[in-house]
């Protein structure tokens, strides 16, 4: 459900409507051009690209990428000034944890972070 909701708020109102009225499907190109998908790769390289990318998250902070991710859902479900709002307080209680302290440390050392999940 809310698959008609999604969509207009991607793609606009006018790509929705044809979509939905036509029961036309988008190629991947298409898809990748209207934001519906962040990247389209070659089908033989998607598991190496899948594996790399959630390497690269997984290097990162967890409680960051949770909050940078939820922050980022957010904004699809509130006004601005309410993602705003959730935002500014997520980045606020960013700074109480000790991978937030590690980060700013290594980019001033420029070192790779080493980050605790905490």
């Amino acid at each position: 459900a809310g698959g008609t909701q999604r969509l207009t708020r991607f793609v606009g109102k006018s790509k929705a409507m044809e979509m939905c009225l036509t029961a036309r499907m988008m190629d991947a190109g298409e898809a990748e051009r209207a934001g519906l998908v962040s990247r389209v790769v070659p089908a033989d390289d998607l598991l190496d690209e899948a594996l790399a990318a959630a390497a690269k998250i997984g290097s990162l902070s967890g409680p960051i990428v949770m909050m940078t991710k939820e922050s980022v859902n957010r904004a699809y479900e509130t006004t601005l000034s309410e993602g705003v709002r959730f935002e500014r307080r997520l980045f606020h209680s960013m700074f109480a944890t000790e991978d937030q302290s590690e980060g700013m440390a290594a980019f001033a050392d420029k070192r790779t972070a080493n980050f605790k999940d905490k």
